[in-house]
């Protein structure tokens, strides 16, 4: 029993390593500049969004005003 369970794990081990080998990694380079991108998008999402939220939470409370 212990050795199947053995046989398993290594199975499970070396399909694990073979589909590592299949990735496809990026340089450097590629990997900076997607990395720059996403920063720069959230950033911009998250000043979009609070803008967003102050604008609305001062029409609320405009219109709870009136």
């Amino acid at each position: 029993m212990e050795e199947n369970k053995q046989s398993r794990l290594s199975g499970w081990y070396n399909g694990l390593k073979a589909e590592f080998h299949k990735i496809k990694w990026l340089d450097r380079e590629s990997l900076g500049k997607q990395t720059v991108a996403v920063i720069v998008v959230s950033i911009i999402l998250g000043v979009i969004i609070a803008v967003l939220d102050l604008g609305i939470q001062h029409g609320v409370d405009f219109l709870v005003n009136l």
